[in-house]
């Protein structure tokens, strides 16, 4: 009986990570999970619909096909996954408004997630200016050189509502 007691609890050991930690390895930190995903997969979102005003005139962009919509709606889900990530022990930078950051993060790109399976063009564009909002509100408290930087670019296309 006493051999039985030792194997579930070894068992359950393994099962939960051990003492050893948890099965989880963290390979970026903030800032390359920031370059690597979270930036350039809410660009694919951010630029999915909108109006373009160039040289040659207003260019309206809106996804066409399922496949094009699904595209949109992935993006939203990497964004929203990706808040889970920024709340990993390694990488909050605190548990109070780090972690209230990253939950509404993942709040607005449930919303965009929702938009774009509507297929419904104003609410991607809307529900991406809210998780736009929840990204700047982020980095003026933890990246304040990333808001000061894009205050001196111009914007590279100026969107206008669909």
């Amino acid at each position: 009986m006493r051999v039985f007691f030792v194997v579930a609890i070894a068992l359950f050991s393994a099962a939960c990570g051990g003492a050893s930690g948890p099965p989880y390895k963290p390979v970026a930190d903030v800032k390359m999970l920031m370059a690597s995903i979270m930036d350039p997969i809410a660009d694919q979102y951010w630029g999915a619909v909108g109006t373009v005003i160039d040289d040659t005139g207003e260019h309206e962009l809106a996804p066409k096909t399922a496949e094009e919509w699904d595209a949109v709606r992935n993006a939203a889900v990497i964004v929203a996954e990706s808040g889970n990530l920024l709340m990993m022990p390694s990488r909050a930078k605190d548990g109070g408004e780090w972690m209230r950051a990253a939950r509404r993060l993942i709040e607005t790109a449930e919303a965009c997630i929702r938009a774009a399976e509507a297929r419904d063009k104003t609410a991607v564009f809307d529900r991406g200016a809210e998780m736009y909002d929840a990204c700047v509100n982020c980095h003026v408290k933890y990246s304040p050189e990333i808001v000061n930087a894009s205050k001196e670019q111009p914007p590279a296309r100026t969107p206008k509502q669909p």
